[in-house]
């Protein structure tokens, strides 16, 4: 028996992860008033029982008051729980509220913003006992789809972070979100490169000529070492995400080709949440 609770802020995809799980087998049930947990459970688990992957979906609507003593009544009945908790930043939910023209539940008579944070406090507890977390707040459907699909389908061992690899022009300016920022312009720019500038680090071409100068090969062993060392310090920290910057002048050549080849790595080693981005390689497209 696998015995799901998703839980997490409004807005923050907990109803949409829930469907995924519906369609990979879990029989979902939203909304489930935290005193009946323990009851469903019960009949989940129950000798008879014909489920056998269960998903219930709580949140600040169902009541969280005694949160804590149905959790600890699950484990005193011997109910293997798992909890995941859907998470993003205070800009993208007000962003999502707007957007839908929908209420927080917990702000109907005030500013959208209250609300989450009053939902973050009641909520702390929850997050505090989670099995993953899961921050949505640049994430695409199809990107938490494959979060979901890695940690309930695929049985990967998931850290709680989720990586993105963000290729940048600086002339553009630097990414306001970026966590780590890292400097290529010390490398020849293919954009002087007749044959090289109007072709992206998306075309071989590029990629072989950036990497082709050994000073590109150390710079991505280096960034590959002091990355190993970091990340499993920032997911003890309780980091959920990370975005790691890569720039170069305009973002279309060597921050691409890098980008690519640290995202291939990381790629290999596994566990973690895993994108990339390229902000401005279509930027001024001229080809």
């Amino acid at each position: 028996m696998r015995f799901v609770i998703v839980t997490g802020m409004s807005g923050a995809g907990k109803s949409t992860s829930l469907k995924m799980l519906e369609d990979m087998g879990f029989f979902c049930v939203d909304n489930l008033p935290v005193p009946l947990i323990e009851k469903f459970a019960e009949l989940a688990f129950a000798p008879n029982s014909e489920l056998s992957k269960v998903a219930v979906g709580i949140d600040v609507r169902t009541g969280l008051a005694a949160v804590d003593k149905a959790l600890e009544d699950l484990k005193a009945k011997d109910y293997a729980y798992e909890i995941l908790f859907l998470e993003a930043d205070n800009d993208c939910l007000v962003k999502r509220f707007k957007e839908t023209r929908r209420a927080h539940p917990l702000a109907q008579d005030g500013r959208i913003e209250d609300g989450i944070n009053r939902e973050r406090g009641l909520l702390k507890y929850l997050k505090s006992q989670a099995s993953y977390i899961i921050d949505s707040s640049h994430t695409l459907t199809r990107e938490l789809k494959a979060e979901i699909d890695d940690i309930f389908a695929h049985g990967k061992d998931y850290k709680n972070l989720y990586i993105t690899i963000l290729s940048f022009g600086y002339k553009y300016g630097i990414p306001h979100d970026a966590d780590l920022v890292f400097d290529v312009r010390f490398l020849p720019n293919p954009f002087y490169v007749d044959e090289l500038k109007l072709k992206t680090g998306l075309d071989r071409e590029v990629q072989d000529y950036v990497m082709g100068f050994k000073e590109a090969g150390i710079f991505l062993e280096k960034l590959q070492d002091l990355l190993l060392f970091l990340i499993p310090n920032y997911v003890l920290e309780g980091k959920h995400q990370l975005v790691i910057g890569i720039g170069c002048t305009g973002g279309k050549h060597r921050s691409v080709t890098l980008a690519g080849k640290l995202y291939e790595h990381l790629s290999r080693e596994g566990g973690y949440g895993l994108k990339i981005d390229h902000r401005d390689v279509e930027r001024d497209n001229k080809r």
